[in-house]
């Protein structure tokens, strides 16, 4: 492996006296596509959040993008960087449509003061329409479903066009075809644009086609690392 993008040493976080990440070392190389199964409380969710340095570490290292996540780095990896939340919530009295919320996922990249050009309101109504939700643009995020609050979630994280995309359970509360075509388009993503992928799912039908390792997570410790077919076969 090249020099890897995700560097985790030795990872440790606690709450309240309780280990959540108890050791967890673990290295990502450009253009994988890592999804992590487990228990509820197996650590998966901790790792992401410590990943995009929403968690500080109680111990142990991390490094992204070959960047340590302090001071002004976190700025920096952050921009380049996606992020979608196990689950995204609007409150129904802001007053912010669908289309609003996807456009400051732009601002991640570009930072506040940059203008948003025409060609970038193409680019979100490219994925709006992609993912299936260009129709419910002018809608309030407030009156969305929790399926729809997902793909708008999503749509955020891509148009920030990240280099390392993180998501846990991105295809809770879809329907059958919904899955199907969030799984089709992370495989793109990551076929095409090369784009690192590190997946939470409890849903082993949810496994993209390009995913190249999966990990399998409990009490906060890495505790299985293989290929699809072979991580499948194991907890089936």
């Amino acid at each position: 492996m090249s020099q890897p993008v995700i560097h985790i040493e030795n990872a440790r976080v606690a709450y309240n006296g309780s280990e959540a990440l108890a050791g967890v070392s673990l290295q990502v190389g450009a253009g994988e596509s890592i999804v992590l199964l487990g228990p509820n409380g197996a650590g998966k969710t901790t790792l992401l959040t410590t990943v995009n340095g929403f968690i500080p570490l109680s111990s142990g290292s991390i490094r992204v993008l070959g960047r340590d996540l302090g001071g002004r780095n976190l700025l920096a990896v952050r921009r380049r960087v996606g992020y979608v939340a196990q689950t995204p919530q609007a409150d129904p009295r802001m007053p912010i449509t669908l289309r609003e919320s996807v456009m400051t996922g732009l601002y991640g990249r570009l930072g506040w003061r940059r203008r948003v050009t025409g060609a970038m309101r193409a680019s979100v109504d490219a994925v709006l329409e992609r993912l299936g939700i260009q129709a419910l643009a002018s809608r309030p995020l407030g009156h969305l479903s929790g399926g729809e609050l997902r793909r708008a979630a999503i749509a955020r994280a891509l148009v920030q066009d990240p280099e390392i995309l993180l998501l846990d359970e991105p295809t809770a509360s879809l329907d059958d075809s919904a899955r199907r075509d969030i799984c089709g388009l992370m495989g793109e993503l990551n076929r095409e644009r090369g784009m690192t992928l590190l997946w939470v799912t409890h849903d082993l039908d949810a496994l993209p086609e390009s995913c190249t390792r999966v990990l399998r997570m409990k009490r906060g410790r890495i505790i299985g690392d293989a290929a699809p077919a072979d991580a499948t076969g194991a907890v089936s």
